[in-house]
């Protein structure tokens, strides 16, 4: 359904408006081969760039495996070249704003940042800002939210910025004392003297805006010196959540515009062939019917007058591509595109298995919702965009208008999984608002992203292990899965960082899935091979992408190889995973989930580790399956090792998140396909774990921090899932084929 366009070339940097840059590099200091620089716009308040740039060898030096490179890695590289356009102002009403150029999905990415901002800038977490910048095509490839990678790209040049800003407050505050800018210190967002003098930042900040080089350094603190970083703290935006002063794009007032719903047809991708909307119109409040290739669109006064008139349409519908097409055509197109194995199971034991993972709606609690306000010679858009760039510059197009005359604002969502990365709410608002004439309100209902919105595609997978003499010799994984659609900007992303893919002679999917999926074990000769199928639906990347399948099949095979050894399946881990980070992490979690104690009849326990993201997790999970139809997780522990952590409290919400993703959709959420339509519609049949289903004891342990941060939000899923699907198998006597097992 939609197109995007590709991000333009590299372009100079954007300053604002009335102010000069000028740049001051600060004492260079190693960081993986790069160094920062600093950038001072001269404005009425200070406000200073970070620059995170290459220093010696070319990216192309890099290989591009997991194990040396994995995905966040690629991104970083493609983004350095404009990380000094993140901008950090101190105002002269004494508040720090960072422009944040990601998106908040409830993942508490704002909270992340304010707290290194008010760490290195020695400032009250009170007084930090952190709003949403809005799309900016000169930031590039610096402007994406996703593969666990904000924290990551964002860690240094959040500090570097902060840093720059505090070397200038001193060195204007030393100015102001006629003292040495050695002699001050900042605490509490002001510099202090030693005999007892204090400037607060609001009053220096025009002072500092002043100040070309700094009379202090202007490098980040050792980390030795952080105080709050790796403190657990509460979300700086929860009170404005819980009193609904936090504004989603529903909640936005945007003068003129109108409550807006579209009808859709009945199958993936049908068509209009027809329609009459004479008694739609004449219903109350309908204020105008318009057709986009996507359905028939109604405005209204409100939005349940536009739902009643959508309801008293007359259309006609064409059959989508996929009408012939249901589950069982789907899983026998993925059995039938699997590559074969290598090896032959000749004059060895073996291990055979064959799984399938149903499709899986992203499913955010707040529905997509976007604002249009498209006119003859530009258009502003409102709406949550994880891809705000290539949602632009792909809206422009449509519109027919520049770049330059389309202004998209990010707003913040109500959770994404993924979903966000695609911007087809924001689109059709453009549509209508276009063909209307007038702003408008877009909502898609629950059922329309259910039924007609992304999805986490339905995969088939076949594994061989074979092994001899106790020790297992070759591992074979072998992934059919409906095509993933990754154009959001992740392929000019991978071209930017030197992964030149039609030299390679590799698909996006291909590559995506090269740069993230590693096998953690040492099992003998290991290969792990991709074979996609292109159907005419709506695909998106769903938590842990590949992972969230790859390593869920992964994890059962590993049990099973420990059963047919005869080993137990903690140790049987242990002695395989290939580094001592992750051997520290699973004893933990053997020490601390009592693995192995005794439990009753259809009660177990399940394990399962995962790395990526350069973090490890792992979990163990008990389940009561005595009703195998209602099977309950009764307790849950997850350990964790993400590098330095920023904020515990946070990490500990994202694993316990992960945990009911993976309760979920390996016991029963998914999504069916009948002849090419969606039978599930909400949340009443596509069957996402309630509050009911949560484990009564959820115990998350963090591995002492060390090095830089590693990702850490979609980290959790492929563990938590295995570990139940484990559970399951232990519990039953029965291991999972088929995902979800209540299906």
């Amino acid at each position: 359904m939609l197109d995007p366009l590709r991000p333009p070339g590299p372009c100079p940097a954007a300053v604002r408006e009335g102010t000069s840059p000028i740049s001051t590099p600060t004492t260079p200091r190693s960081v993986s081969r790069r160094r920062f620089l600093t950038y001072l716009v001269a404005a009425p308040a200070l406000a200073v760039g970070a620059q995170l740039a290459l220093d010696g060898e070319p990216a192309e030096a890099l290989p591009g495996i997991p194990d040396v490179l994995d995905l966040g890695d690629a991104l970083i590289l493609a983004g350095l070249p404009t990380s000094h356009l993140l901008v950090l102002e101190v105002t002269s009403a004494g508040r720090v704003v960072l422009q944040l150029p990601r998106l908040e999905v409830g993942q508490g990415l704002t909270t992340a940042m304010a707290m290194l901002v008010a760490d290195e800038l020695g400032a009250r977490l009170g007084d930090v800002d952190v709003p949403l910048a809005p799309a900016r095509p000169e930031l590039l490839f610096n402007q994406l939210t996703g593969a666990s990678n904000s924290v990551r790209s964002l860690y240094d040049p959040v500090r570097a910025a902060a840093a720059a800003a505090r070397a200038r407050l001193v060195t204007a505050a030393a100015r102001r004392w006629s003292l040495s800018a050695g002699s001050l210190r900042v605490q509490d967002s002001a510099v202090l003297a030693p005999d007892g003098r204090s400037a607060s930042y609001a009053s220096l900040a025009v002072e500092a805006a002043g100040v070309l080089v700094p009379a202090v350094p202007a490098t980040p603190k050792p980390v030795s010196q952080q105080r709050l970083v790796g403190q657990a703290t509460g979300r700086i935006d929860a009170r404005d959540i819980v009193t609904g002063k936090a504004k989603y794009t529903g909640d936005l007032d945007i003068p003129g515009a109108v409550p807006t719903v579209v009808s859709r047809p009945p199958t993936i991708n049908g068509t209009v062939r027809s329609y009459r909307a004479d008694a739609a119109l004449a219903m109350p409040g309908v204020l105008g019917v318009v057709r986009i290739p996507t359905g028939i669109a109604v405005l209204a006064e409100t939005f349940d007058q536009a739902m009643k008139a959508k309801a008293g349409l007359d259309i006609d519908w064409g059959p989508g591509p996929l009408a012939t097409l249901s589950d069982e055509d789907i899983r026998g197109r993925l059995r039938d595109a699997q590559p074969p194995f290598l090896v032959p199971p000749l004059l060895t034991q073996h291990v055979d298995a064959e799984f399938d993972f149903a499709f899986v709606s992203h499913a955010p609690m707040e529905v997509l919702t976007a604002v249009a306000d498209v006119r003859a010679d530009r258009a502003e858009l409102w709406f949550g965009a994880q891809a705000p760039i290539v949602a632009q510059q792909a809206i422009a197009a449509e519109l027919g208008l520049p770049l330059s005359a389309v202004t998209l604002h990010v707003v913040r969502g109500g959770g994404s999984f993924g979903r966000r990365l695609f911007f087809d709410a924001g689109l059709e608002a453009a549509q209508i608002s276009k063909a209307a004439g007038r702003p408008v309100k877009l909502m898609w209902t629950r059922n329309d992203d259910v039924r007609h919105g992304r999805m986490r595609p339905a995969s088939h997978h076949r594994i061989r292990a074979t092994h001899a003499l106790g020790q297992v010799l070759t591992y074979e994984h072998r992934v059919a899965t409906v095509r993933t659609d990754f154009r959001h900007g992740l392929g000019e992303a991978l071209t930017a960082a030197a992964f030149d893919l039609s030299v390679a002679g590799i698909t996006l999917s291909q590559a995506f899935f090269l740069l993230t999926e590693k096998l953690p074990y040492e099992l003998g000769l290991s290969t792990q091979l991709l074979a996609e199928v292109p159907l005419e639906m709506h695909t998106g990347s769903w938590r842990s992408v590949y992972s969230g399948l790859v390593r869920v099949a992964d994890e059962i095979m590993v049990d099973e190889l420990a059963r047919t050894l005869g080993q137990d399946p903690a140790a049987f881990r242990r002695s395989r995973l290939s580094d001592a980070a992750g051997r520290a992490v699973l004893d933990r979690l053997v020490q601390a989930g009592d693995w192995g104690r005794a439990m009753p009849a259809g009660h177990a326990q399940g394990i399962a580790f995962h790395a990526e993201h350069r973090s490890s997790v792992a979990y163990l999970v008990e389940l009561d399956a005595t009703d195998r139809a209602n099977p309950r997780v009764t307790k849950a522990v997850a350990v964790a090792d993400v590098g330095r952590v920023i904020n515990p409290r946070g990490l500990e919400a994202q694993l316990m998140g992960a945990l009911m993703d993976g309760i979920s959709v390996t016991l029963q959420a998914g999504v069916h396909i009948d002849k090419g339509a969606v039978r599930e519609g909400s949340y009443a049949d596509f069957r996402y774990a309630r509050q009911r289903h949560s484990p009564p004891e959820f115990a998350v342990h963090l591995m002492p921090p060390s090095g830089s941060p590693g990702g850490a939000g979609e980290l959790g899923v492929p563990a938590a899932a295995a570990a139940v699907a484990n559970a399951w198998a232990r519990a039953t006597g029965t291991s999972p084929r088929s995902f979800p097992v209540n299906f």
